[in-house]
């Protein structure tokens, strides 16, 4: 189960180098249900994710590097390229801050996981994120990888 909150970032915070950075490059093979193809580093994940916007199902399979680029080209819409960084927040959550590139340039992005609804709910986000877009499906990476 994947339970989290995004939101939009206007200003990044300060020496964001010290924290660990990913490159992240996925694609969707389906929206409905989303099935997802990812590139994280050097690792390739299958993912499923069930329908949802705060709370929603999530398994994810290991990939080889050559099921992933056959995968690939078979994938609608389009590609999405990001750096994640990951950032502590304390009593074991951390902010991912995606940084995307490519056609989506310019945006920003964080998202927070939680264990539970209880700790979702009670969150108060830190003074540099802006507008929450949980419950706005037009920033699910699904719905962009469909955007034109």
């Amino acid at each position: 189960m994947e339970i989290e909150r995004k939101f939009l970032i206007n200003t990044l915070p300060p020496q964001l180098e010290q924290y660990p950075c990913h490159e992240i490059e996925q694609a969707y093979l389906c929206t409905s249900p989303v099935i997802r193809i990812r590139r994280w580093d050097q690792d390739y994940i299958l993912t499923y994710k069930g329908k949802g916007l705060l709370v929603r199902e999530e398994y994810n399979l290991p990939l080889t590097r050559e099921a992933y680029e056959h995968l690939l080209p078979k994938a609608d819409g389009n590609r999405i390229t990001k750096k994640r960084y990951v950032i502590p927040l304390g009593q074991g959550l951390n902010i991912e801050l995606d940084i995307f590139e490519g056609k989506f340039s310019g945006l920003w992005m964080a998202e927070v996981e939680f264990p539970d609804e209880e700790t979702a709910h009670a969150f108060t986000p830190p003074q540099w994120f802006g507008e929450e877009v949980t419950f706005h499906p037009a920033y699910q990476n699904s719905t962009m990888s469909q955007a034109q």
